[in-house]
């Protein structure tokens, strides 16, 4: 699309759209690059394939809209509003999106490959399939978001709440989980190889055949933790509190569990000896 003239606003590359209104416009293969939107109204506005790369949409309402395969690439989208927008397979890399508000967004399969997500609001938002590898996510709350299969490898998530937090199938590889709370996270089949979960609250999380090999879970809290059939090999579990958590069939070997805590509730692998290991129980 060239330049052309939507609600009296010429649309081009390099516009100055700031605070522009162009509620519900249609804005369909628009090239937007290096565009001025910031603070500008495009609630329900149709971005469908729409070119945004490197454009300014500081605290841009964006609420509802349509930015399908988008290319956000670069772009400044710190504070904007983009609840329930739909940004399935767009183009986020390294875009800035801190402190913006996404809840209930469907990012499905989006790229936001070292994209800033610091204090982000993403509550219930859809990230299936997204890649965040490298994505800056602290103290982002992803409270209930859905990120199967989400490749996270890399990803800074220190102090972020997941709390019900779907990540089956997820990929965490290197991720610093660091004091973040994943309450009743369902992580079945997570690969989370050599991950800092250090003092992160896994409370009632599932854990089930996840792969945490050489993961830090120092003093983590494992409460009521599912970790049947997870491989545990060389994680550092020391000072964990894993009472009453399922341990059955998971694979310990050269795991460090001193001073770990646990109780009578705690489910061990058959023939494993959490004694000698230097656990204690409550």
């Amino acid at each position: 699309m060239g330049a052309v003239e939507v609600n009296g606003y010429t649309i081009e590359p390099g516009a100055n759209l700031s605070e522009a209104d162009l509620q519900e416009a249609n804005l369909t293969e628009a090239n937007l690059t290096e565009a001025n939107l910031a603070g500008a109204n495009l609630w329900w506005a149709v971005l469908y394939l729409a070119n945004l790369a490197g454009a300014n949409l500081q605290e841009a309402e964006l609420a509802g809209a349509n930015l399908q395969e988008a290319n956000l690439a670069g772009a400044n989208l710190q504070e904007a509003v983009l609840y329930l927008a739909n940004l399935y397979s767009a183009n986020l890399h390294e875009a800035n999106l801190a402190g913006a508000n996404l809840q209930q967004a469907v990012l499905h399969s989006a790229v936001l490959h070292s994209a800033n997500l610091a204090g982000a609001n993403l509550w219930w938002a859809v990230l299936h399939s997204a890649n965040l590898a490298g994505a800056n996510l602290q103290q982002a709350s992803l409270t209930g978001a859905n990120l199967h299969s989400a490749n996270l490898h890399s990803a800074n998530l220190t102090e972020a709440a997941l709390t019900m937090a779907n990540l089956p199938e997820a990929y965490l590889t290197g991720a610093n989980l660091h004091g973040a709370d994943l309450t009743g996270a369902n992580l079945h089949g997570a690969n989370l190889q050599g991950a800092v979960l250090h003092s992160a609250n896994l409370h009632s999380a599932n854990l089930q055949q996840a792969n945490l090999t050489g993961a830090n879970l120092a003093g983590a809290v494992l409460i009521g933790v599912n970790l049947a059939g997870a491989v545990l090999i060389g994680v550092n579990l020391a000072g964990a509190n894993l009472a009453g958590a399922v341990l059955f069939e998971a694979n310990l070997t050269g795991a460090n569990l001193q001073l770990a805590t646990a109780d009578a509730r705690t489910l061990w692998p058959e023939g494993f000896d959490p004694v000698a290991v230097g656990v204690t129980f409550e």
